[in-house]
């Protein structure tokens, strides 16, 4: 569209420019003879010589013809017109119509001689109007040439658009074959550097995190259901056989069991609801927060089966979610006292630009291999990491995602005594 509107203003300043430089052209060649004639300075017995122009005439100002070319042999005057006082020269178009109604122009040009040989006189010369400006020739030429460009030009586009678009709809065509029961499947690529080409390994890449996503929810909501069903299986258990038989059931010990599979739900669905929390990036605006008086305050608050030894650097701050981070520190002292055989250690400092909280304990420890395992969703090693030591299997995991929505990071490290693990939280310090 912008295209042809170019193009059309073009034709027209196109037409309108060699229409003025033919016109010009013609009035300056018509001059040129007319002033030959005007500056005779004698009479000429005969006709009027002449050279790029054959229509000449001699015009008094009544209107008589004194001297003609021979073109003009016996015509009238071509035209009556003088200029005004001060001024010598006319330009004018004479145009007359014959039987048949066509109309045929001249283009006239006349200077006065108020001291000719033949007095008071106006010598006029004149020429036919040249065919491009008395028709629409120059006018129908540009728009045949102005469509004839729109047509290739669209042509052209259409090609390039349609090479362009082909691997497009060949990507469209792939991925609307690939469902979310099966994300395995990925885009071919093709041999090149281009942008398709670039787009096609996006493509890829975000299949390949997004198939890796669902496969991590869908073991997820596996492990959360294998989770859950235990101890609704328990707590069902033990009602069926209390109500089977009453009298030999204790009313008291089995309501006592039923509190603790309820609490142990109770605990799953809570990890569960903060890690969706987490997922979903919800969080409090944060605040300052002194991680020694953090610790300090999580280690007096919860109890502890061994010894807590702390060692804690003051004025440690930090940015965050004051709750989220308690919860954080207290996965931590909770899953160090659990594997802990006598004591545990917390240490709190500076490494950099980073606040570091360390976390040991002198249990067994943690295997190089496993120390990623551990911050897995419901993943437990061994035996020690069983239901019956009280854990959900969430705690490390949901300690993880805390510290990377605080763009910190958390992971398992040798023990400083060579015995024992060694978890190490590090946070970005806060700014003063």
């Amino acid at each position: 569209m912008i295209f042809a509107v170019v193009l059309a203003i073009g034709s027209i300043a196109t037409s309108l420019g060699v229409r003025a430089s033919v016109l010009n052209r013609t009035t300056e060649t018509v001059a040129r003879a007319a002033r030959q004639i005007h500056q005779i300075d004698h009479r000429i017995d005969g006709l009027l010589p002449t050279q790029q122009v054959d229509r000449l005439q001699i015009v008094t100002r009544d209107g008589r013809v004194v001297a003609a070319s021979p073109a003009l042999e016996g015509q009238p005057a071509i035209s009556r017109v003088w200029p005004p006082e001060g001024d010598t020269r006319v330009e004018t178009r004479s145009c007359t119509t014959s039987a048949q109604g066509r109309q045929s122009c001249l283009i006239v040009v006349g200077f006065r001689g108020l001291e000719a040989p033949y007095g008071d006189v106006m010598v006029y010369a004149a020429t036919p109007e040249p065919p491009l400006l008395t028709g629409h020739t120059l006018e129908i030429g540009l728009f045949g040439l102005s469509a004839a460009l729109l047509a290739l030009l669209g042509w052209g586009t259409w090609q390039a658009v349609g090479r362009t678009l082909e691997p497009v709809e060949r990507i469209r065509r792939e991925m609307s074959e690939i469902t979310a029961s099966d994300l395995s499947r990925r885009m071919s690529v093709s041999d090149g550097d281009d942008e398709i080409t670039e787009l096609t390994r996006t493509i890829n890449a975000t299949l390949e995190r997004l198939d890796r996503a669902v496969q991590q929810q869908r073991r997820f909501a596996s492990d959360a259901s294998h989770e859950l069903r235990t101890p609704l299986t328990g707590l069902r258990t033990k009602l069926e056989l209390a109500l089977a038989d009453p009298d030999v059931e204790n009313p008291v010990s089995t309501m006592r069991s039923a509190l603790a599979d309820a609490e142990r739900l109770q605990a799953i669905v809570n990890d569960l609801l903060l890690l969706a929390r987490l997922d979903a990036g919800v969080n409090a605006e944060p605040e300052r927060i002194d991680l020694a008086e953090l610790v300090s305050g999580e280690v007096k608050r919860r109890p502890a089966r061994h010894e807590v030894l702390t060692d804690l650097d003051r004025d440690v701050v930090v940015r965050g979610n004051r709750i989220q981070l308690s919860r954080l520190l207290t996965n931590l002292l909770a899953n160090a006292d659990r594997h802990a055989v006598n004591k545990v250690a917390v240490h709190v400092g500076r490494e950099g630009r980073d606040a570091v909280v360390e976390v040991a304990d002198d249990g067994q420890g943690i295997a190089p291999e496993d120390r990623e395992r551990i911050f897995q969703r419901f993943t437990r090693l061994d035996s020690a990491r069983s239901r019956d030591a009280g854990g959900t299997g969430l705690g490390l995991p949901i300690a993880r995602d805390i510290a990377s929505a605080h763009q910190g990071s958390l992971y398992a490290t040798d023990s400083r005594t060579g015995h024992g693990a060694r978890l190490v939280l590090r946070l970005p310090l806060s700014p003063l």
